[in-house]
């Protein structure tokens, strides 16, 4: 009987759930495909190119949206005299996070912000650089351009956060100089604010991302799924895709993966196989 009411006592074992046998899509893409790895190159490739000839032309105007302009009616900042610069997110823009993500895909957790914390302080050794960032960076560099960063890393991390830049052979980057963070005001994880202090100072020529937000933050602002794509091909910002902004693929994570069957399927474009003797 004592045996028994110890046994009923006894807390039952938790369920440990086996890693996966592979990862998930998007990061076999990302992180493992020759696909994922010419796409960052092509991107990077235009986008030396096109800041190496802008930067001969001296150009009037910059990239970066101005204060109080729309993405209908786009205005942005003048260069004046101020150096020129191309502006960058980091992650999964300039630096692929393998050994965070490896970490995510085995725990199968998901996100997790005590572990990401401690991957920015730690993780500086298990980075690699995106495919072409090396070789793009180091022109852009050559050609007079400053290489600037803008990422939403946290500013309490921002001396890791350097040393995983230049462990994945991207250079130098300076707190405050061209190393802008999360933290560095009271925006949050919006760049808007540190877009424009680094417009302040420099003639931005390129802008780099993996997220819209690393464009505009407008393209954050509430929008739906629909109107957040067709924002990206309207005239008015439809010029700008390789042409002062690159765009690097991240299927992993992000602002671009949402929307539900009716945001991504439109009622005119569905099929279904066709049932015996149907006709098309």
């Amino acid at each position: 009987m004592v045996l028994a009411l110890l046994a009923a006592c006894a807390p039952s074992p938790q369920t440990v759930n086996p890693p996966p046998a592979n990862p998930p899509a998007g990061m076999q893409y990302l992180y493992g495909s020759g696909e994922a790895a010419a796409l960052s190159v092509q991107a990077f490739a235009m986008l030396a190119s096109h800041a190496t000839a802008t930067a001969k032309a001296r150009p009037v105007q910059s990239v970066v949206l101005a204060s109080g302009a729309s993405l209908d009616q786009p205005r942005f900042v003048p260069c004046g005299d101020k150096p020129l610069a191309a502006v960058f997110d980091v992650d999964e823009t300039v630096l692929l996070n393998i050994g965070y993500e490896y970490h995510d895909a085995r725990s199968g957790k998901g996100f997790d912000e005590a572990a990401w914390d401690a991957w920015e302080r730690t993780g500086a050794g298990a980075v690699s650089p995106v495919p072409g960032a090396v070789a793009a960076l180091a022109q852009l560099r050559a050609a007079g351009v400053t290489v600037v960063f803008n990422t939403n890393r946290s500013a309490a991390n921002a001396a890791a956060t350097a040393q995983a830049i230049r462990t994945a052979g991207l250079g130098e980057a300076v707190h405050g100089e061209t190393l802008f963070l999360k933290g560095d005001d009271a925006m949050g994880s919006g760049k808007d604010a540190r877009r424009a202090t680094i417009a302040a100072r420099y003639c931005v020529i390129a802008l780099g991302g993996d997220q819209l937000g690393d464009f505009s933050d407008l393209f954050n602002a509430g929008q739906q799924v629909a109107a957040r794509r067709a924002a990206t091909e309207a005239t008015s910002i439809a010029a700008l895709w390789g042409r002062g902004w690159f765009v690097l693929p991240n299927p992993v994570y992000g602002s671009g993966l949402k929307g539900g069957f009716d945001d991504v399927f439109p009622m005119d474009k569905r099929w279904a196989l066709p049932i015996d003797g149907e006709k098309n």
